[in-house]
């Protein structure tokens, strides 16, 4: 009996470190619900239209985290894939937390961070939050990576399941982020047996001005 319960105690530690679940801190929420959004220029990915950013309009008095100031929630790009409504948005920089199934970590943005990027992936026709995927960001700057990370798995009671992390840019220019969206890997329903089967790479352009 005592053999079954630690194997699955083992398993289930596992599977939880395998999607390692994040939360954002209270400050999260005051710093998108005082956001503006603000219009941007357009983008690309894979030859289609999108949005970018200014992430100009927020006040110069305001201090954020640890003197961060607070970044307007923008929208970076949207796209879809074979029914998947994939968002990329940046809002202000924010510590969270890593739980790994036992313990948990305090990730801080980095000094300077730019900004908090978070990806969302949705059901197109339902708009439910789709779990258990890879997300892998890499930002480039005339064709220099300057941001190569994954995206964690995280949960938000403001914002929902979404997939995060902080960026810190060198400066005020013209960037493309490019997401690499891996299969989620888990038991699916029948309406969800033949999509999503191989990882889909996109990318978008968006212009970064830091908040003065």
């Amino acid at each position: 009996m005592n053999k079954l319960r630690t194997k699955r105690l083992a398993l289930a530690r596992h599977i939880t470190a395998a999607v390692a679940v994040a939360a954002l801190a209270a400050g999260c929420a005051a710093a998108d619900k005082n956001a503006s959004t603000s219009g941007g220029t357009s983008g690309s990915n894979s030859g289609s239209g999108m949005a970018g950013m200014n992430m100009s309009g927020s006040s110069s008095s305001t201090k954020g985290f640890h003197g961060l100031k607070p970044v307007p929630t923008q929208m970076l790009g949207h796209a879809d894939w074979q029914g998947m409504k994939i968002t990329a948005q940046a809002m202000t920089a924010v510590p969270f937390l890593i739980y790994n199934g036992t313990s948990e970590r305090m990730v801080k943005p980095p000094h300077k961070a730019s900004f908090h990027l978070m990806v969302m992936l949705n059901d197109a026709q339902t708009n439910v939050p789709i779990p258990y995927a890879t997300v892998w960001a890499t930002i480039t700057k005339a064709s220099k990576v300057v941001f190569d990370e994954r995206q964690w798995p995280m949960l938000s009671r403001y914002m929902g399941p979404h997939y995060g992390n902080d960026v810190k840019l060198p400066g005020a220019g013209t960037y493309r982020l490019t997401l690499l969206i891996s299969p989620p890997v888990s038991a699916r329903h029948v309406e969800y047996q033949h999509v999503w089967l191989h990882p889909h790479r996109l990318s978008f352009t968006f212009h970064w001005k830091p908040v003065a």
